[in-house]
């Protein structure tokens, strides 16, 4: 008898508020709720300040102080939202949980070379020693990310945009932790390097079957290349979770936001969403998305529970036993 795998990551109800001067609130993001697999990649997709980043902060202790959270976010029997600073900072960040980040010029120290920081961040996570052993991994931690040898000697400032994402993704991947957290991977990079990037991030999922990848993004190509699942957010909810092939190939996603994302793409009808998302400090009692949404009616005024896959009065119907076959 075979039991299933528990998830690699495990969110349940997560949200998180900013407090501001004069008592004011944003909702960054509001009761979310997913899981990620052993062995999968769950692509977090949305406008920007929907929230994404956000939420990959609190996964990583990395709110400001104004920010509150609530719910629970389990990487393995550790709840993240609850771990102390000292526990995050020894044992999650990097061992058990890789960042790519979004701004990587920020992650990067700027006095020091490529190369230093590639050596060190091997000695403290893989327990690799000796001059010539480290500067060989360093090297090939460099080659998987697409981060030039030559270039290893340089400083941060020294390095375009692009260069400096694939450093911050070549220091991700040194300690092969379970969980890597993407933001924005594919930042500054041309199109060859994006397939080069999410490729390697997958092959570190696929290594072993027991890692997982949560990897928020704007680049939908870059999604539907890697990606097993994918979680729309719109204004701090997740209002789609659903297999990538049906998300990208027939039926398509059921929420009206997802359609809409869909079809802004220059390979579809390159149609943009009407209007502009609502400021997270004043959103609406219903559904966010119904003063951009062709389907909206009276019933939109009031918040749509998840269900099934979709948070949505009126999505598209559910693939049929057919689609999914197909």
């Amino acid at each position: 008898m075979t039991t299933e795998r528990p998830p690699v990551l495990s969110v349940r109800g997560l949200s998180v508020r900013f407090l501001l001067p004069g008592g004011r609130r944003v909702a960054a993001v509001t009761d979310a709720h997913f899981d990620v697999a052993p062995g999968e990649c769950l692509a977090l997709i949305g406008e920007s300040g929907c929230g994404k980043s956000v939420l990959a902060s609190a996964l990583l202790g990395l709110l400001p102080a104004n920010a509150q959270t609530a719910g629970h976010a389990h990487l393995g029997d550790l709840d993240l939202l609850t771990a102390g600073e000292h526990t995050l900072a020894r044992t999650v960040r990097g061992r058990r949980i890789g960042l790519v980040p979004q701004s990587p010029a920020a992650h990067l120290t700027p006095v020091r070379t490529i190369r230093s920081q590639l050596e060190e961040t091997v000695a403290q996570l893989t327990g690799v020693r000796g001059r010539t052993a480290l500067r060989a991994a360093a090297e090939g931690a460099a080659e998987r990310a697409g981060f030039p040898p030559g270039h290893l000697d340089r400083h941060p400032h020294e390095l375009s945009g692009g260069l400096a994402q694939r450093a911050a993704t070549a220091l991700a991947l040194v300690g092969d932790a379970p969980l890597l957290l993407a933001d924005e991977p594919t930042t500054g990079l041309d199109r060859d390097l994006v397939d080069r990037t999410v490729d390697e991030l997958r092959r570190h999922v696929d290594a072993d079957g027991d890692r997982a990848l949560l990897m928020i993004t704007h680049d939908l190509a870059a999604a539907e290349r890697i990606a097993d699942r994918v979680a729309v957010m719109y204004a701090g909810r997740i209002v789609e979770l659903t297999g990538a092939s049906a998300f990208f190939g027939a039926p398509g996603p059921r929420h009206p936001y997802s359609r809409g994302l869909l079809e802004a793409l220059p390979d579809r009808s390159f149609t943009p969403i009407p209007g502009l998302p609502p400021e997270l400090g004043a959103l609406p009692d219903g559904c966010a998305f119904a003063p951009r949404c062709g389907r909206a009616t009276d019933t939109c005024t009031a918040l749509p529970s998840f269900t099934g896959s979709v948070a949505c009065h009126h999505p598209a119907p559910a693939p049929t036993p057919e689609d999914i076959r197909a």
